[in-house]
């Protein structure tokens, strides 16, 4: 295997660090740090990858950890997933995954990734400063690496640290039933053009894609939507487009699912409560829990791109500390911490205990805890694809995602709004609340968008949670639709209003329903509908909140 030229850490990238380390109130340098750049590493198959190898200057023996990142090994992933680890005692191999900055062959997400990983440690136990301790770490697609990874667990593998990430891209592309369009297409435009305009300008036309991608994802059909944007192309996109049921074989190769049911290692899991991927970090949690896997989960108020370092880091290192070096650190005394309500709480699991309680929709836009009475009262909204409800914050990779104003969003006439009056005790809610709807509709195909929000007394309705669901039924039957909306821990404060959000849609966060029945990949036409929302005795439309137990 070649290797590239051994150098100090550059005098930039050190205090890059040192201001790091404090900002986010890191342990204290252990160590300086060299790098030794584009090392080749084999795979199986004759592909060459390349990585980076930050080195301790210690006479110790220290672990290793091991980050695949397809985004390239400048910054900020050599100081978040590299050098700060290695300051801290640790050799780093950051190295560009199959297809990317470098690295042989082709880039196609997630079926390469458990192979070549297998192949990197195989490497790595060959090489003299590796001494049986390994780790992984990384956030998004590096958690998917990780978990690759993991679905055959290297016996040399002591922990893992997990961000934001993900294990099946299916759910990903599809968790909700329609496409997660804004976030598939704005993830395959930033692979297609990464390497042509630099890290900096990557992360300013990452920041402006809702704008700069406006007419793409407007654009039908959804498929061939990518041919329009130049750069090196994401032909997985329409592949996806084109398979929209994720029980199809075609995805089993971009799931790594497995790994949750075999691993055995130490996991830190970091989440959002406004994440793309928050469903798949408590699954993630859930499921290594119910294995009585040494697992901890931090689930803080961010969004895929605003997860504050200040905690994952620390907590990060400590893990690392703990379960990889042996470390006495500062090792956390509940396995789950939450924010809520402005501040952090701590769990001995998640969600904790909780007793449910029942608002009903009412007349004149009210809700209540009281049964609704006996009159046949309805409530009628118009969902028109051609000028589609619009999305606002939520689980989208993007700066105007998270907790947003709805005010502009609710005075439309596409959106109805079911409100409580002003709570005289606190709320508190912990799980996934569900929305039982009764509805009837004059077109067979539709969607049904449910959000949770919390009216502040200046008005503000700030969304908390939410969940868009398929409806398809027989024209004008009332049907029961039961809409499990997505987890949360939120607290509802006295003087505040719980307020239920109900549309056909939220776009661009999720692609249009045509409404004709034609594969969304494909379609042209589109068709609208309007609802019926029944709220009477005998059919009480309601959203169930799961309440924790103080």
């Amino acid at each position: 295997m070649s290797r590239g030229s051994v150098k100090s850490l550059g005098a930039v990238q050190s205090l890059m660090g040192a201001a790091a380390g404090r900002q986010w109130r890191l342990p204290a340098r252990r160590n300086r740090v060299r790098v030794e750049r584009a090392i080749q590493v084999r795979m199986r198959d004759g592909v060459t990858l390349l990585a980076d190898h930050y080195i301790p200057v210690t006479s110790e023996p220290v672990p290793t950890i091991l980050v695949r990142c397809p985004y390239g090994r400048g910054f900020p992933y050599a100081l978040l997933s590299a050098q700060l680890y290695a300051e801290r005692g640790y050799h780093v191999l950051l190295q560009s995954t199959r297809g990317t900055f470098g690295s042989g062959g082709t880039f196609r997400p997630a079926v390469s990734e458990a192979d070549d990983g297998q192949d990197t440690v195989g490497w790595l136990r060959t090489q003299e400063w590796f001494d049986g301790r390994l780790a992984t770490a990384g956030g998004s697609y590096l958690g998917f690496t990780q978990w690759a990874l993991a679905m055959d667990p290297p016996p040399e593998l002591k922990a893992m640290v997990v961000m934001i990430g993900v294990h099946d891209l299916a759910d990903a592309a599809y968790q909700q039933g329609p496409l997660d369009l804004f976030n598939m297409l704005s993830w395959s435009d930033l692979l297609s053009h990464q390497e042509s305009v630099g890290s900096i300008a990557g992360l300013i036309r990452m920041m402006r894609a809702e704008r700069r991608l406006r007419g793409a994802l407007e654009r039908l059909p959804l498929r061939g939507t990518m041919d329009t944007l130049g750069g090196k192309g994401a032909p997985w996109y329409d592949e996806w487009v084109g398979h929209p049921d994720v029980d199809a074989p075609y995805w089993e190769p971009f799931r790594a699912t497995e790994a949750l049911a075999r691993t055995t290692v130490p996991t830190l899991l970091i989440g959002g409560w406004h994440d793309y991927f928050l469903n798949q970090t408590l699954t993630q949690y859930q499921t290594l829990r119910s294995r009585d896997v040494d697992v901890a989960l931090t689930m803080g108020p961010w969004t895929h791109l605003t997860v504050d370092n200040k905690i994952s880091m620390p907590q990060a290192i400590s893990w690392l500390d703990t379960h990889a070096a042996g470390r006495v650190s500062g090792k956390r005394e509940t396995p789950v911490q939450v924010f809520v309500g402005g501040g952090w709480q701590e769990h001995h699991s998640w969600p904790p205990d909780t007793t449910t309680t029942t608002w009903y929709l009412q007349d004149a836009q009210q809700l209540s805890e009281a049964s609704p009475s006996d009159d046949a009262t309805t409530t009628q909204f118009h969902y028109d694809p051609a000028d589609p409800t619009p999305s606002v914050g939520g689980r989208i990779m993007a700066t105007s995602g998270g907790a947003r104003d709805n005010r502009k969003l609710e005075a439309r006439a596409d959106v109805l709004t079911f409100t409580t009056a002003p709570l005289t005790e606190s709320v508190e809610v912990h799980g996934q609340p569900v929305v039982e709807m009764y509805l009837a509709s004059d077109n067979d195909n539709a969607d049904l968008f449910a959000r949770l929000c919390d009216v502040d007394p200046a008005g503000r309705s700030i969304n908390v949670t939410d969940r868009i669901v398929r409806c398809a039924q027989p024209d004008g039957e009332v049907r029961r639709v039961t809409i499990t909306l997505d987890p949360t821990a939120h607290r509802f404060n006295v003087g505040h209003r719980i307020r239920l959000q109900i549309s056909g849609g939220a776009f661009p966060r999720f692609a249009r329903n045509p409404g004709t029945g034609e594969a969304a990949g494909a379609a042209t036409v589109l068709q609208p509908v309007t609802h019926t929302v029944h709220h009477n005795a005998s059919r009480p439309s309601s959203i169930a909140l799961p309440l924790v137990k103080h």
